[in-house]
């Protein structure tokens, strides 16, 4: 068990990778194709927008393909997107191979996390959770700095020819490992978006939305709103970077353990508490080097816990179905990195770098109102009836 979780987490590790790399590459790639910082910024919401929208199609399209298989070839087409981009001689083939790899990632992401929660037994559903979730964990915690520093040495195009090898390799292991997933029965499009007429689903996938976009409102620019304690150095970035993710590994590992304990409603409203706090404290620390430092690493902690308990709701809403609940999830997961390149751009218009965490925290405070929501929604009808005939049937077996 361990070990298929570990390949799934390793899967998650490059596609994560490749998503949060770009925020410390951006300058770099946009001096190699002749382009800007900003304009790049951009290939990043069209990359998740059609991720956000391939990855329900996948599960409409694909239900009864083996989970093994489609997290491989998802994989083989990221690797292929990957390589496109690393060739890009201009900004629309680079735009062009990253939304490929886009379409591969959304095959991927959403199935290799239903995967987590089939294979676990409920009690360590939070855990199973945590380890696959370690891979976007360690994306940013290794992947991002790293890419950054071998960005820095020998190019931004090396650093992708990195991750592309990286998903070939995990292409092979996949089926070989990752064996026994339950395949979803064919379910139609109206089966299908039923999850979004329950305000107990919608809460937490707005919850997502919001708060992967207060994130990364402020990592994609993080550049230019630690300009004052880094000096624009690249390899100080890396440094702020690399505390946040080794931080977040730390919070990684707790929140499931801690979710299985103490319930997903506490550890998200604290988690989201505390990534608000951190990212308005985030321009009072701009001034000193170690005082960033220490900033970053608290964000890490809270933004890497949050993640766990939202999913954890999700699956608790209605556990038999809770492998459309998570395809949704990686949905709105993917429109939140796509609307905050757009955000920190207005952000910065108007208040300059200092403006980005504020309005990070504003994001994330939008998400902690709706993840409480969520808990004062009652079912719907539908699913009231469906639980009181499933209780009914319980009780006269136990009579039997």
């Amino acid at each position: 068990m361990t070990l298929k979780l570990s390949v799934l987490a390793a899967a998650m590790f490059v596609v994560g990778t490749n998503a949060f790399v770009i925020a410390g590459l951006l300058p770099q790639v946009a001096e190699g194709l002749g382009s800007t910082a900003t304009a790049v910024s951009y290939s990043i919401t069209i990359y998740s927008l059609l991720v956000a929208v391939a990855a329900p199609a996948v599960s409409i399209l694909l239900p009864r393909m083996p989970r093994a298989a489609l997290m491989a070839v998802g994989l083989g087409v990221f690797a292929a997107g990957t390589a496109v981009a690393a060739l890009a001689p201009n900004l629309g083939v680079f735009i062009a191979g990253r939304s490929l790899a886009g379409i591969g990632g959304a095959a991927l992401v959403p199935t290799a996390t239903a995967a987590a929660a089939s294979l676990a037994a409920p009690e360590k559903r939070g855990r199973a959770l945590a380890l696959v979730g370690a891979g976007f964990t360690l994306a940013t915690a290794v992947g991002s700095p790293l890419g950054t520093a071998l960005g820095g040495l020998a190019g931004w195009r090396f650093a992708m020819w990195c991750i592309v090898a990286i998903g070939v390799l995990l292409v092979a292991a996949i089926p070989l490992v990752v064996t026994g997933v339950p395949t979803t029965a064919a379910v139609s499009l109206r089966r299908r978006l039923a999850p979004l007429a329950d305000l107990r689903v919608v809460a937490p996938l707005a919850t997502t939305l919001l708060m992967v976009a207060g994130f990364n409102i402020v990592y994609i620019f993080s550049a230019a709103v630690t300009r004052a304690s880094t000096g624009g150095s690249g390899t100080l970035l890396a440094v702020l970077l690399l505390a946040y993710g080794v931080a977040g590994v730390a919070g990684n590992a707790v929140a499931g353990p801690f979710t299985d304990r103490f319930g997903n409603r506490r550890v998200a409203v604290t988690a989201l508490a505390v990534q608000s706090l951190a990212l308005l404290a985030l321009p009072f620390a701009e001034a000193s080097f170690a005082a960033s430092i220490v900033v970053f690493a608290i964000w890490g902690v809270a933004a890497f816990a949050i993640a766990i308990p939202v999913q954890h709701r999700l699956v608790n809403v209605d556990p038999e179905s809770s492998a459309l609940a998570l395809s949704w999830y990686s949905t709105a997961m993917y429109v939140g990195i796509a609307i905050a390149p757009p955000i920190g751009t207005l952000a910065l218009a108007a208040g300059g770098a200092v403006a980005v965490p504020f309005a990070g925290a504003i994001v994330t405070a939008a998400a902690l109102a709706a993840f409480v929501l969520g808990y004062a929604a009652r079912a719907p009808r539908r699913a009231q009836a469906a639980a009181a005939e499933h209780r009914e049937k319980v009780a006269n077996r136990a009579e039997s």
